[in-house]
């Protein structure tokens, strides 16, 4: 996805006062780090990183006082009462630089009548450029019979992304509701008694 640019500026205050009136004022604390630096607290703009961490793994650039840097979000604190964003860490990154990054899966099609499939793993770790992340793997289920696996190694990953999940590693089940089995089973046990007492 293209980069995301957002005004930053530099802050000297810090604490949960200075937080507070950080947010208060709309804003968001977050410090950026990486590559050596040591490192910056800025203040970014509450609406639009908030629109920019919607997407995962975003690119974001970074203006602040006299330059720029590009960044990737790693960590986003949120309050768990009023899920507002609280505090951000900044990964600077450059471009040609590979990183590690976690990226969700989505799953596409329908498995086979009577099936239904199991998301084991919400995420694959892989390695890709900075500048060019994916926002999602596509697990396509279509067909799929019960008792099937479909594993981190069967993911197709876009050229230059390096697979670091194990690649044995469970991604989606397909299997059939257990509702349904139970019913097979109560109903076979049914069967079975009757066929007993009618010898009887």
């Amino acid at each position: 996805m293209s980069e995301i640019k957002l005004n930053a500026e530099t802050r000297t205050e810090f604490g949960k006062g200075a937080a507070r009136r950080i947010r208060r004022a709309n804003n968001i604390p977050a410090v950026l780090y990486g590559h050596g630096t040591d490192p910056v607290h800025v203040t970014l703009p509450g609406h639009e990183t908030m629109l920019a961490v919607r997407h995962t793994n975003a690119l974001i650039e970074l203006s602040f006082g006299n330059g720029s840097e590009l960044a990737v979000v790693k960590d986003v604190q949120r309050d768990p009462v009023r899920n507002v964003i609280e505090h951000i860490d900044l990964l600077i990154v450059k471009k040609g630089e590979k990183i590690a990054v976690d990226v969700s899966v989505h799953v596409t099609g329908e498995s086979a009548p009577g099936t239904i499939h199991l998301v084991e793993s919400q995420t694959l770790s892989v390695e890709a450029d900075a500048t060019s992340i994916p926002e999602s793997f596509e697990v396509s289920i279509e067909g799929r019979e019960a008792g099937d696996t479909i594993t981190a190694g069967d993911v197709e990953l876009p050229a230059g992304v390096t697979l670091l999940t194990e690649a044995e590693y469970a991604v989606v089940l397909i299997t059939e509701p257990r509702g349904e089995a139970a019913d097979d089973e109560a109903e076979e046990t049914e069967a079975s008694a009757e066929s007993e007492s009618s010898a009887e």
